[in-house]
């Protein structure tokens, strides 16, 4: 069981990686065919499940990064065709630009930093929760 203000966070991070995942289903759900076995957007309960995108928030301790423990940002494309280097660059771009806005609209009391670590995107800082 996890403390609720753990859960919280959770659930608020998801919804931000959910309502990302919708952007990007706009603006890039048309330009690739999904894989044979991906359910069209919209036909499950999860967007992770889903239509071109998944992006999802996953922990990491960080071990080996200068920026330390935190949640990097994972969003993967379900197509068979090559994507272009340059449109994946531009894809993590935008969505940096916007996870740094839902991040301070959503969690306005927390100091947290967003920014790449390596080629992924990754939240750290004040991951405190606010208990002790």
């Amino acid at each position: 069981m996890y403390h609720p203000k753990t859960n919280e966070w959770d659930k608020k991070l998801k919804a931000i990686c959910d309502r990302i995942d919708s952007w990007l289903e706009e603006s890039y759900g048309s330009k690739y065919s999904l894989r044979p076995n991906r359910p069209e957007r919209g036909e499950t309960a999860n967007p992770e499940m889903d239509g071109l995108f998944n992006v999802q928030a996953l922990f990491t301790p960080g071990y080996q990064s200068e920026m330390g423990r935190g949640y990097l940002i994972e969003i993967e494309l379900s197509t068979l065709e090559d994507v272009d280097p340059v449109v994946e660059q531009e894809i993590l771009d935008l969505v940096l630009v916007r996870l740094k806005k839902e991040i301070k609209n959503e969690f306005p009391e927390r100091l947290l930093e967003i920014g790449f670590d390596g080629n992924m995107i990754k939240i750290w800082g004040d991951l405190s929760l606010g208990f002790a």
